[in-house]
């Protein structure tokens, strides 16, 4: 069944997938890598990897679905009918994803109401985030996130997507390129009179340090690259090829490739710009090891320090953290959506009416996960995790590299690289990065991804052992 909406031009498919690729992780996941793994270091190793190994997972979600015009299980049918199990397989992942996303959007909209409502002093404390979590009313925030959610998407593609997308994606950038400006103007002084800068911070973050490398560190540090750009980019989960599908034939698929690559690392990179050099002036190096933490503990005891200045920060940074959520969680939901209506022949209001009562209750049990539902379980890669950890685990850590482990041999020997080529090569088009897409496609991402698969299943380490 093909598609009867879609985007209305090159200007809103843009926007739109970069929401979708811009989420919560650009903006504390990858300052905080940035700062674990050697600053300037993993920024060169990033780049690398979004020119090649990003562009080569882009491309192709993104062409399956305009040259398909179906979502992910019946884009894969289309192509050959042995490799539905393909689709399938991407459509369980934003099925999953779905199920704590709101949880996390939910979170942020608590931390908003801390600042509008007082100076942000309740965010210092360091068991405000696990007090909250822990909290069963913590719920109605995730499903005040998920009501939004499901209200954007039950609009359309055009009405909806397009028109929030359009709107949010121009603010966030603003946001984040003004908070990014404020953060280099930042000083203190300490008791001994040494002076920290917002522009010592960001040596620190650009500066590559190679201090103690060694083969197996770098290795490391090119393997959380990966990991980051993988899930930033919002490929191997069936959201991209979603939106390819709502794609004109006239738009510049090559063109759309390039500005979704520029606006989603332009993002992350400003985000580290934003986080490390505040946080450097006031934490010092010891604030850059906050790791997951940065964002709800971390970063309000900076912005505390700013005074009346930190409380203003604070809502202008969660209120972006927040359209950052709600790009991503509209795109996860809107693929589920989009496949739903092509499997059972429904009409767009309907199917969002159903999969959102539903989805309002998983994300109550998953919310609840820290309180009423609390499980501890030891996951395959080390860690132990409540019901969001197991979600995630499963969708980006085993489900994501495997299918683009699958979907690589299936484009690369299958159905070959001139067939993805065929399409961003439309309306005379010139697909530049040709002979490095047949490249990737067929040697580099089957190695690459079954590397990145046996590593985050916990499998590589005891090989090397």
């Amino acid at each position: 069944m093909k598609q009867k909406n879609g985007f209305s031009g090159q200007i809103g498919f843009v926007f739109a997938a970069a929401g979708s690729a811009v989420g919560v992780g650009n903006l504390w996941r990858f300052p905080y890598l940035a700062a674990k793994d050697g600053g300037g270091l993993f920024l060169i190793i990033y780049l690398v990897l979004v020119l090649t190994v990003g562009f080569t997972l882009l491309t192709t979600d993104i062409a399956i679905g305009r040259k398909t015009g179906k979502s992910a299980i019946y884009a894969y049918e289309a192509m050959r009918k042995k490799w539905k199990f393909l689709g399938v397989l991407t459509f369980l992942v934003p099925i999953l994803i779905m199920t704590y996303y709101a949880v996390i959007g939910g979170w942020i909209l608590k931390y908003i109401t801390i600042y509008l409502l007082g100076s942000g002093e309740q965010a210092v404390d360091s068991n405000c985030f696990s007090n909250f979590i822990s909290a069963p009313s913590s719920v109605w925030y995730s499903i005040a996130f998920m009501l939004l959610t499901s209200f954007i998407v039950y609009n359309g593609v055009e009405k909806g997507i397009e028109r929030v997308s359009k709107f949010i994606m121009p603010v966030l950038l603003l946001m984040v390129v003004g908070i990014a400006v404020f953060s280099l103007t930042l000083k203190t002084t300490l008791e001994d009179g040494t002076v920290r800068t917002g522009l010592q911070g960001l040596a620190v973050y650009l500066t590559p340090d190679l201090s103690g490398i060694t083969l197996e560190r770098f290795l490391q540090i090119a393997l959380d690259a990966m990991s980051q750009l993988f899930f930033s980019l919002s490929v191997s989960m069936g959201i991209m090829i979603t939106y390819g599908s709502y794609v004109k034939k006239d738009v510049d698929l090559n063109k759309s490739v390039s500005q979704i690559e520029l606006m989603d690392t332009g993002v992350a990179f400003l985000a580290g710009v934003m986080i490390i050099p505040a946080v450097f002036v006031f934490s010092g190096l010891e604030g850059m090891s906050a790791g997951p933490g940065l964002m709800f503990v971390s970063l309000p005891k900076v912005f505390f320090c700013m005074g009346f200045a930190g409380r203003m920060i604070g809502i202008l940074f969660f209120t972006l953290a927040a359209f950052a959520a709600l790009t991503s969680c509209i795109s996860v939901l809107e693929s589920i959506t989009a496949n739903c209506m092509e499997l059972f022949h429904s009409e767009r209001k309907k199917t969002t009416g159903i999969l959102s009562v539903v989805y309002l209750i998983v994300t109550a049990v998953i919310a609840l996960g820290y309180s009423v539902f609390y499980v501890e379980v030891k996951l395959p890669n080390g860690s132990t995790g409540q019901l969001l950890d197991i979600m995630d685990y499963i969708s980006n850590s085993f489900l994501m590299p495997f299918i683009a482990l699958l979907s690589s041999i299936f484009i690369g020997w299958v159905m070959k690289p001139a067939w993805i080529a065929e399409e961003m090569e439309l309306n005379g088009g010139k697909f530049r990065r040709k002979k490095l897409y047949n490249v990737m496609i067929r040697y580099i991402m089957p190695v690459v991804m079954t590397i990145l698969f046996l590593q985050s299943t916990g499998l590589l380490s005891q090989i090397i052992k």
